[in-house]
């Protein structure tokens, strides 16, 4: 990850969820609670969450496990970090500083490695997401998956003309207007139309080294939830 988003994200922690909370309507949060049902209906016994933030995710993971598995939220923000430790469900939940591309766990350590609205910051080039991606089909064990919660595009043009037109017009000034800072923004504002559609994002986990491979469009394709099994051959 690059210096410049590092900077970004240790500088918007205290009001990060609200600024997402705002700029999606509050869609951010059913759509992480809908990943995270998906994630434990298998009913996993070590979780992990790469790129936690400020452990949204990690923190409905325990909730939806009942405190029956094991929590790992795994982020490169101390800042970040430092707020999703105050969250109520931080005392079911182990935190670490891990980079996405080299964790530090074994081969399969986890049933279940999640992320939301990371993808993205992984995305530098095709070829360095795989990597993310390959890492994380490493420690995971034979016919664990990992979840994956991230903006996308929609499918009808006309729609995703009107997504777009609305990124560019709200992300940058609300985001920056409650953060106070303008490069974190800017940068949503400038990836979010430019990711993959939810069927590239498919084939690019499976030639990570996933096997199965589904997803569900959310809000008319705005976003998507991925789901990739490792499959006991690989």
């Amino acid at each position: 990850m690059s210096k410049a988003l590092r900077k970004i994200f240790f500088e918007v922690p205290q009001r990060y969820e609200l600024i997402n909370h705002v700029i999606t309507f509050g869609m951010d949060i059913i759509w992480r609670r809908k990943a995270a049902r998906l994630a434990a209906n298998s009913g996993p016994r070590r979780c992990l969450d790469i790129c936690s933030g400020t452990g949204e995710m990690a923190a409905y993971l325990t909730r939806q496990t009942r405190g029956t598995s094991m929590v790992v939220a795994a982020d490169f923000s101390l800042p970040m970090l430092k707020i999703a430790m105050q969250k109520p469900e931080a005392q079911y939940i182990d935190f670490i500083l891990a980079d996405a591309k080299h964790l530090p766990f074994r081969e399969d350590a986890f049933d279940i490695v999640t992320s939301s609205y990371a993808t993205r910051n992984m995305n530098v080039n095709r070829r360095l997401l795989m990597e993310s991606f390959s890492e994380f089909a490493r420690i995971l064990r034979p016919d664990g998956s990992y979840v994956s919660v991230e903006t996308s595009q929609p499918s009808s043009s006309l729609i995703r003309r009107l997504y777009h037109l609305y990124v560019g017009i709200s992300v940058r000034p609300i985001g920056s207007l409650i953060s106070r800072t303008k490069a974190g923004y800017a940068y949503l504002a400038y990836t979010i139309p430019r990711f993959y559609i939810a069927e590239d994002l498919a084939v690019i986990l499976r030639e990570s080294g996933f096997g199965r491979v589904s997803f569900q469009r959310l809000m008319f394709g705005a976003a998507a939830i991925h789901k990739a099994d490792k499959e006991p051959s690989s």
